[in-house]
């Protein structure tokens, strides 16, 4: 706009001297007298031309201007009502005459536009997935139950026992969505202190060792004494995760747990002996309701919840979590910042 007012006044201007400097060249007579309040004829006829040319140049700016600012606003309009009916897919679009700022916008809300797609289709998948993880423990609760009050099973401590085993398989993974909910909405709370992580981690292996020797792992422990700065009832949930993770997908073998701290980090590990992890699916490892090709082949019974509540604590701790080749096998490691 700026720009089409300098350009009128300017062609104004230069117009108006050589309009005059004609007119005192050639026709002098033709020019009001001095004194005289009313323009002359030919002056008259200079003032509307000069004002109709400046009409039809603003009048071509603007319309040129409108469709560069009008055409991607009317776009990401339409776009917004079509997203407001509920079609995700729907984008704005913009040309290469559109203005900066139109274009930012019509960036900005392709933007939106697809993460709200994004989280759509993630709602979807965390909804089939949820429904599958808690639709095997419920089933068999129903039907042991049924049995039980049909008189088809008769009452047992081995009976009863297995149906604990369920409930707290159903409360583990309950606990598991929880954490991934909260940590995905910022809203998961560390009662952070210093203590004494390597003996949480000797009374978590006492509690699961007798599961992991069923299994054929051999844990081996690898412990840095001292104090760290961490959440430990998170800390023992995460190590819980990484231990189950093991349980169910790693080959009998060495099993070897450690904590070390050095170089600005504290790290908690647990590396197996096999049968190690695609390279390409390592960063999705730590994704929800993800499983390697080898435990789809195996059947694992893990609900994919694990190393999704290991990452979200490490990224609490303001730290990242870790899956690496080793040997024959896999490192799982959780990394946080040493304050100490």
């Amino acid at each position: 706009m700026t720009l089409l007012v300098l350009s009128v006044v300017v062609a104004i201007t230069v117009g108006s001297y050589v309009f005059y400097f004609v007119m005192f060249a050639y026709a002098p007579a033709h020019l009001a007298p001095a004194g005289a309040w009313m323009p002359s004829g030919p002056e008259w006829g200079w003032i509307v031309l000069s004002t109709l040319s400046a009409v039809v140049l603003a009048v071509f700016a603007a319309a040129k201007l409108s469709r560069r600012i009008l055409a991607p606003l009317t776009s990401v309009a339409g776009s917004l009502r079509r997203v407001s009916n509920g079609d995700l897919s729907a984008r704005a679009t913009s040309d290469d005459r559109s203005l900066g700022e139109a274009s930012l916008l019509v960036e900005d809300f392709n933007l939106m536009a697809e993460r709200l797609d994004r989280m759509a289709q993630e709602q979807v998948f965390w909804n089939a997935a949820i429904a599958h993880e808690l639709r095997t423990p419920i089933t068999i609760l129903r039907g042991r139950m049924q049995g039980l009050a049909e008189g088809v099973f008769e009452p047992s401590e081995k009976l009863f026992r297995n149906l604990l085993a369920q409930v707290e398989n159903l409360g583990r993974l309950i606990e598991d969505l929880r954490v991934v909910g909260l940590a995905d909405s910022g809203h998961l709370t560390l009662q952070v202190e210093r203590c004494d992580l390597a003996a949480g981690i000797r009374d978590v292996l006492a509690l699961t060792e007798p599961d992991l020797r069923a299994k054929g792992l051999l844990p081996e422990l690898r412990l840095q004494e001292g104090v760290v700065e961490c959440d430990p009832a998170r800390m023992r949930q995460a190590l819980l995760a990484l231990l189950e993770n093991a349980r169910c997908h790693a080959a009998p073998g060495r099993l070897e747990i450690a904590l070390a701290w050095g170089d600005g980090e504290c790290r908690l590990s647990v590396t197996d002996s096999g049968p190690g992890i695609d390279p390409a699916f390592a960063s999705k490892l730590f994704d929800a309701f993800q499983r390697g090709d080898a435990a789809r082949l195996q059947g694992g019974s893990g609900s994919g919840l694990g190393l999704a509540v290991v990452r979200a604590i490490a990224l609490a701790h303001g730290g990242q979590a870790r899956c690496h080749a080793a040997g024959g096998g896999t490192c799982f490691e959780l990394a946080w910042p040493d304050r100490g």
